[in-house]
């Protein structure tokens, strides 16, 4: 049981007797609170100032309480003797971290990693990579020739610019709009293709849905559908890599709606609590399919939640390639060399549908979509800073186009003539030792199949 103490100058002033006193402190005071922590024993808060100068705070002119504060194991708390309550929610809200205008100048006076050409030119490429591929995919699916897919459209600059920032020995842990950090650690087009038809070369063994990418060789953990378990399992992942001093750091990719999610809260906190280096990367695209930002939370926005779990975060312009570059370099030096946690807010907005099950027209305006998808889009706005220093030119672009397209097409015709897994790869890589029950029920499909030959596919590898 937690003890309470009351350290007082003045213990004359309240004549030895301790009174309940509704407690509640600024804003500001509680952030530094909340920030700070104690291990073992209260002895250890001794050293932490409560909550700054007494000259900034509004209990420092009730003389009854001047010099008191309560001991709990957390630290010390000062004590006031005026009711007040914590805001809901600042007047202002908190500012976003750009470095590009729209027309790809620099903002003056910005604070910046400087990127050079082979940099930004391999990025601009990845960038247009991935939308086609996302595009000739999103059209295979509405052909009938695979199942589902995602798309990153609008998106792409969170893709590839915080894979560019990241170390390859960093764990990722993506959401399922993240296939552009597996292009940039050398997951090929190949490989994405053939985990979308589920081919016998398909990574996952034809077990996962489309887009459900991973690859133990770029250490990229496999996309599940559950929404936000990546959150919980990056921050126990960073521990580990932590407690083995491997020098690199976890990145946890979720959207905005994964933000309402128990694991976040958890993650967040057990992150907090053990200073675990582990990055945070949110994409508010300002859509949970087709729920909106406002009705999801109250809060300022993702990056205010981060105050609340003693982590350090920002909020960066999440179409601008250079300012997420940027910030996910530092937050990535902030995670290991400090030993913190750090939530970045990538505010960005998603131009596509939620996925091929879909039609975003139906909940939100056209125009919006249009805007975002000319005005706000961060391949054009990185296109026109690359051509500024003279980097990239049209023929340049041409050839890019024509390159990727030929490669995307090749590769779906690759992946969709290949034969499909085995049939005994249903059954594997659960168990050391299959049991019984497994081995019934492998027999039990096998019987099926000779049995209504029609209803299975024909290039069923059996």
């Amino acid at each position: 049981m937690a003890s309470w103490f009351l350290k007082s100058t003045r213990s004359s002033s309240i004549r030895g007797v301790i009174r309940k006193l509704p407690m509640a402190f600024s804003g500001e005071c509680t952030a530094v609170g909340i920030v700070r922590r104690r291990f073992g024993s209260m002895e250890a808060g001794q050293k932490l100032d409560p909550c700054g100068s007494s000259e900034e705070e509004d209990y420092s002119d009730n003389i009854a309480y001047q010099n008191q504060d309560l001991n709990f194991p957390g630290g010390k708390v000062p004590l006031t003797s005026q009711m007040k309550f914590i805001s809901e929610a600042s007047h202002k809200r908190l500012p976003c971290y750009r470095v590009l205008n729209d027309d790809g100048s620099l903002i003056s006076n910005t604070i910046h990693e400087q990127v050079g050409e082979d940099v930004a030119v391999n990025m601009y490429s990845a960038m247009v990579t991935l939308k086609t591929m996302d595009t000739l995919l999103y059209e295979a699916q509405r052909q009938g020739r695979i199942s589902f897919y995602m798309t990153s459209f609008g998106e792409e600059a969170v893709n590839i610019a915080s894979a560019a920032a990241l170390s390859p020995q960093d764990f990722v842990l993506p959401q399922y709009r993240e296939a552009g950090v597996l292009l940039w650690r050398g997951f090929t087009v190949q490989e994405c293709t053939n985990q979308c038809f589920g081919n016998k070369d398909d990574k996952g063994k034809g077990r996962q849905m489309p887009v459900h990418y991973g690859s133990n060789k770029h250490n990229v953990i496999t996309i599940s559908s559950p929404l936000a378990t990546q959150i919980s399992q990056a921050a126990g992942v960073a521990y580990s890599l932590k407690m083995d001093k491997r020098g690199a750091c976890a990145v946890a990719f979720t959207g905005d709606g994964g933000t309402s999610e128990g694991d976040f809260h958890a993650g967040l906190n057990f992150a907090a609590v053990m200073e675990a280096p582990v990055i945070f990367i949110c994409r508010n695209n300002g859509w949970a399919i087709s729920t909106p930002v406002h009705e999801q939370f109250r809060s300022d926005g993702v990056v205010a939640k981060g105050l609340g779990y003693g982590i350090r975060s920002i909020r960066v312009d999440g179409n601008d390639v250079i300012a997420v570059y940027s910030a996910i370099g530092a937050a990535r030096n902030m995670a290991i060399n400090e030993g913190r946690p750090i939530l970045v807010e990538a505010m960005t907005y998603r131009v596509g549908h939620h996925s091929t099950s879909d039609d975003s027209t139906k909940y939100r305006p056209m125009n919006e979509i249009e805007y975002w998808k000319t005005a706000r889009n961060p391949i054009s706005i990185f296109k026109k800073y690359i051509e500024r220093y003279g980097w990239w030119s049209e023929d340049k672009e041409s050839e890019l186009a024509r390159n990727v397209k030929k490669q995307v097409l090749e590769a779906i015709k690759t992946a969709e003539g290949m034969e499909k897994p085995a049939l005994t790869e249903m059954f594997t890589d659960v168990y050391d030792q299959m049991p019984p029950n497994l081995y019934e029920q492998e027999r039990s499909i096998r019987d099926s199949m000779k049995k209504y030959p029609k209803d299975y596919p024909i290039d069923l590898h059996v």
